[in-house]
């Protein structure tokens, strides 16, 4: 199964501790995006543009993504996946608040 070209280049060689950092990292950035969308922030935000690079920088301990790629995984933010379902039970518009600001960062920095 092809998920789109952000899973092309993903490496995941790493120790199990490794990737339970990982796993409370991106817990902590997920709740800070949640803290920005629940205090009305737009995503167009310096503050939340910060919080993209920090997603940004988190992603290249995996792979380093193009603009179109980096894109790619925010749309499995909204479109139907898991990780939409996921952002959805954090909280309503979580998924789309975080593509459209990976969207911004992107195209102004890639």
């Amino acid at each position: 199964m092809k998920f789109g070209i952000h899973s092309e280049q993903f490496q995941n060689n790493h120790s199990k501790e490794e990737n339970e950092k990982f796993t409370q990292v991106f817990g902590e950035l997920t709740s800070e995006f949640a803290a920005k969308l629940a205090e009305g922030v737009p995503a167009a935000d310096e503050s939340v543009q910060a919080l993209v690079k920090k997603h940004y920088d988190f992603t290249l301990q995996f792979w380093t993504p193009t603009k179109e790629a980096y894109k790619s995984l925010a749309m499995s933010y909204i479109l139907p996946s898991p990780y939409r379902d996921h952002y959805e039970e954090i909280a309503q518009g979580l998924g789309k608040f975080h593509y459209d600001a990976i969207c911004i960062w992107a195209d102004e920095n890639l």
